[in-house]
């Protein structure tokens, strides 16, 4: 059995014996594959098709260009490089409802949720949203140095926000979603907390990850969702336009209008595409982040590590492929990776949370039960002490055979950032 694992912005073609292998976890075609391969996706492409069908009929509330007055102020507020986003096939569709509105371009600014990420070249900017918007509108990083405080949620996370979005007479928010694994899903109101807030109201938000219910394709009863949509009670949005993408990053569902409504029914989406039963627990398991941008640092590829906890057996082996081409992605998330132990770092998370460390001590909770396998471009000396390098998934695979013998069982996650395996235990 021949399997594609993407790396970077290249494929890296893997066999593996067919007598071991308990399954290759890919998501559900929405469409007919004929129909993707022979459907442009600029205008009038079956993307394009989709946005549009979405703008029209908002969930929720009313379309965009009813929403908004001649001489408001907007921001849209979009995601970051470290995000598959297509903001650039997205927002010109939400530019004109806004013109249709009768929103002049000058009136508008796009705004990048950085969150606690590094800020973006100005060739990043113009990637992100196409060049021609980026020489046309006001675009900028969101800028945590600059804020508003609207209040407060029941949790006690402050909602600091960029001013710019703040002082807006209207808000717009777009995203792709996805499982995230403490907050349960990306997109909604995660553009506003923690993509445009500040490093403090982040990191009590991301406390709660401790908590029950603080998982992957969870929403009801996830401390850290419940409190990051409340801070629509404090900052006001008036509409998003969400998206799901295929495992090749074609937009295969948008959901536009309110930003609780529209993005619970995109998650319905996700989940048929992406929840994936499993038989069984596999003795190996091969996952890849699913290339670019997503295993840009380790920082961002440990969601995928994250996702296939939940197919590997306690005492197997996760063979970890990712680029992580920027190195850890953030300083103290590489400070305890490379100097504190697994069970060092869970014991000082729970007594002092820390943001950055957050995400060291969720790969501990992995490497508390099984043995990771790391393929990246990592320096050897740089690769953290509690992984195993190896320069190729073969050799990996190799390794992994001699520990747990010729029978073991293989699980493949070629879009591991993306897929979440459901086993039901007995």
């Amino acid at each position: 059995m021949k399997v594609q694992f993407k790396f970077a912005q290249t494929y890296e073609e893997v066999e593996l014996p067919d007598r071991n292998v308990l399954g290759v976890l890919h998501p559900a075609q929405v469409f007919h594959e004929d129909e993707e391969k022979t459907e442009p996706s600029g205008a009038g492409g079956k993307e394009n098709r989709i946005l549009q069908e979405a703008l029209k009929n908002p969930i929720g509330t009313h379309p965009l260009r009813n929403l908004v007055n001649p001489g408001e102020t907007v921001v849209i507020v979009t995601s970051d490089i470290t995000r598959p986003m297509p903001s650039s096939k997205v927002l010109p569709l939400v530019l004109e409802e806004l013109c249709r509105g009768g929103i002049q371009e000058k009136d508008i600014t796009i705004v990048l949720g950085l969150g606690i990420h590094r800020p973006h070249t100005e060739a990043e900017r113009a990637k992100l949203v196409g060049s021609d918007i980026a020489c046309r509108l006001r675009l900028q990083d969101s800028n945590p140095s600059d804020t508003v405080l609207l209040g407060y949620t029941k949790r006690g996370t402050p909602v600091r926000v960029d001013r710019t979005v703040a002082e807006a007479n209207r808000r717009v928010l777009l995203g792709n979603i996805e499982y995230h694994y403490f907050a349960g899903y990306s997109g909604g109101m995660k553009a506003i907390m923690p993509g445009v807030s500040t490093r403090e109201a982040i990191q009590n938000n991301h406390g709660f990850m401790l908590e029950e219910g603080a998982e992957a394709g969870r929403i009801e009863g996830n401390p850290v969702r419940e409190d990051i949509d409340e801070v629509l009670d404090h900052c006001p949005v008036d509409f998003i336009l969400n998206v799901v993408l295929s495992e090749e990053k074609r937009i295969v569902g948008a959901f536009a209008g309110h930003p609780i409504q529209a993005h619970r029914v995109g998650c319905r989406l996700l989940d048929r595409m992406y929840k994936t039963p499993i038989p069984e627990q596999a003795d190996i398991v091969l996952v890849s982040s699913g290339g670019f941008p997503k295993d840009i640092n380790l920082y961002q590829a440990q969601k995928a590590l994250d996702n296939a906890k939940y197919a590997v057996k306690k005492g197997g082996i996760i063979i970890f492929h990712a680029a992580c081409t920027e190195g850890y992605g953030e300083g103290l998330f590489e400070e305890w990776m490379k100097t504190k132990t697994p069970v060092e770092m869970l014991r000082e998370i729970r007594q002092d949370f820390r943001l950055g460390a957050h995400k060291a001590a969720a790969i501990a909770a992995v490497l508390d039960k099984v043995s990771i396998f790391i393929v990246s471009d990592l320096p050897r000396t740089e690769v953290p002490p509690g992984m195993t390098p190896f320069a190729n998934i073969p050799d990996a695979l190799e390794e992994a055979f001699r520990r747990k013998g010729k029978e073991a069982t293989i699980l493949a996650m070629p879009a591991g950032g993306s897929t979440l395996p459901v086993f039901q235990r007995e």
